[in-house]
């Protein structure tokens, strides 16, 4: 496999815990930082919140930041019916459904190299490409706009109200599987040329950590009501 040309598919081996690699999937720079590995490409998505979704609509492209949840192999987004990518989407699981491209980024550091060329960050990645279709089987809406809520923080769909009949109909949900996508990291150091070592410049790289803060009560929140337990950890 390591005659394989680099940006080639078949370049990264194929088993039951990596996803098949595509033309789409291999990057042509830095094939190096791409993986395929089943349980990465999970643990990226289930630590963010926000996906980017890009598609194109009447000739031009559009991406909008949107919540997500993932089951298993599929991934799970919702608007409002009357949104671009819902609407392009169609209502029905028999229409063709919308091309999409999905990104999920978490950004690890600041990678400062001597030289202004070199600068980077280090991260992790996520992109899928598929067709986005939506879902209209009511028991499989409802899971996945629980999915939807607990993705933000598990266990928070259980406690509270669920959409009534009038915001369930004002909402649509799209599915897109996870067949056709890849990861891609980069870890470590600044990578300076040999000749920059001796360079009087700070060099190295600034951690980045995600954190929360103390929840808020709201105003009108009945004193009554303590913090719940899954808040506590988050």
């Amino acid at each position: 496999m390591q005659d394989a040309p680099q940006d080639s598919p078949t370049a990264t081996a194929v088993t039951p815990d990596s996803y098949t690699p595509t033309d789409r999937t291999v990057p042509t720079r830095s094939p190096d930082r791409a993986s395929y590995d089943r349980e990465l490409v999970h643990s990226i998505l289930d630590e963010a919140y926000v996906c980017h979704l890009g598609f194109v609509r009447d000739g031009a492209p559009v991406v909008l930041p949107t919540l997500y949840g993932r089951i298993g192999e599929s991934l799970y987004v919702h608007g409002s019916t009357g949104s671009r990518p819902l609407r392009a989407a169609g209502r029905t699981e028999e229409a063709p459904g919308i091309e999409v491209c999905l990104t999920v980024t978490h950004v690890d550091g600041l990678v400062l190299a001597r030289s202004a060329f070199h600068h980077s960050i280090n991260y992790r990645s996520v992109v899928v490409h598929g067709t986005a279709r939506p879902v209209v089987d009511e028991e499989e809406r409802r899971i996945a706009l629980d999915a939807l809520v607990d993705h933000v923080v598990p266990g928070r769909s259980a406690d509270s109200r669920p959409a009534n009949a009038k915001e369930l109909a004002a909402t649509a949900v799209l599915r897109l599987d996870l067949d056709e996508v890849s990861a891609k990291v980069r870890t470590g150091p600044p990578n300076d040329e040999p000749e920059d070592a001796t360079l009087s410049y700070w060099t190295g790289v600034v951690p980045l950590t995600r954190g929360h803060g103390t929840p808020i009560p709201a105003d009108d929140l009945d004193p009554a009501v303590t913090l719940p337990d899954y808040l506590s950890t988050v």
